[in-house]
């Protein structure tokens, strides 16, 4: 089976087959028999794409209901630390975080279902970095929490020195003053 669970319900790595030989390699980044048939129905509407240096930290960016956002994020080049945190009330992980390296070599994705914060930071030269969406972007809806709040405890693998941070994101509120309308269904 190409996914494997995490201990956030709903939280998928996804590593698709791939074929090597010596002209080069080939896999389905997504294909809707595979995700069906591990029980996972989206219909993606949208596919967004950035390219980031090293030390950039974006994030942690959500979309609130109705406008609420599933991602499926992987690495077209470079490398990245992806990070979510769960913002889903009543969640057994609610408030925590979980991060994995993306990478175009290790070709693993992340499946992100609604009801979590979404960021990444670049740990090589340069990344970049695409995801699908099942829902189309609302600049209403936009929320978010400041990376770097001390209640999260996350580990970016960037200095403070370095990174590379937007105006935007720098104002982002703390986890606990978030605007926040998920609710964890089991």
């Amino acid at each position: 089976m190409p996914f494997e669970k995490t201990i956030f319900p709903g939280l998928l790595v996804f590593e698709p087959r791939v074929f090597e030989d010596p002209r080069g390699y080939f896999f389905e980044s997504y294909n809707e028999h595979t995700f069906q048939d591990a029980g996972i129905s989206v219909k993606w509407v949208q596919d967004n794409q950035s390219s980031s240096l090293k030390g950039v930290i974006r994030g942690l960016h959500y979309q609130l209901p109705p406008h609420a956002q599933t991602k499926l994020v992987r690495v077209l080049r470079g490398k990245i630390l992806d990070v979510v945190v769960d913002i889903r009330k009543g969640s057994p992980t609610y408030g925590l975080h979980y991060s994995i390296e993306l990478s175009a070599k290790n070709r693993k994705q992340l499946l992100i279902p609604k009801g979590f914060a979404h960021g990444f930071s670049v740990l090589s030269k340069k990344a970049e970095v695409m995801y699908k969406c099942d829902a189309f972007y609302n600049k209403e809806s936009e929320a978010g929490i400041i990376y770097n709040d001390p209640a999260l405890q996350i580990d970016w693998q960037v200095s403070a020195e370095v990174a590379l941070v937007s105006e935007k994101d720098n104002i982002l509120p703390l986890f606990a003053d978030c605007r926040n309308e998920f609710v964890f269904e089991n």
